[in-house]
């Protein structure tokens, strides 16, 4: 590891333990175990991207964010000024 900072000690890659992959995202906590004692445990579901397994790996692991949670640009109401005719 080239960074010696303190924060990068704590962080972990993620790799599938099913297939190997190396892409990972956050999973929604679904039940009251998964949102109150899981992360006691310091514990957080996670999703691989290829085989779509579901795990629980250390909140120090990293992973992307849901895709639902990215921020997209989402078609809006027309506004008054695209119904105008123009010549």
């Amino acid at each position: 590891m080239g960074n010696n900072s303190p924060d990068h000690a704590w962080m972990h890659s993620y790799r599938c333990r099913d297939c190997g992959s190396e892409v990972g995202f956050r999973s929604r906590r679904r039940t009251v175990i998964e949102r109150f004692v899981l992360p006691v445990f310091f514990l957080q579901p996670v999703r691989c991207g290829e085989c779509f397994r579901r795990d629980y790996r250390l909140i120090f692991t990293k992973v992307r964010e849901r895709l639902s949670d990215v921020p997209r640009i989402a078609p809006g109401k027309p506004s008054a000024t695209t119904n105008r005719n123009i010549a």
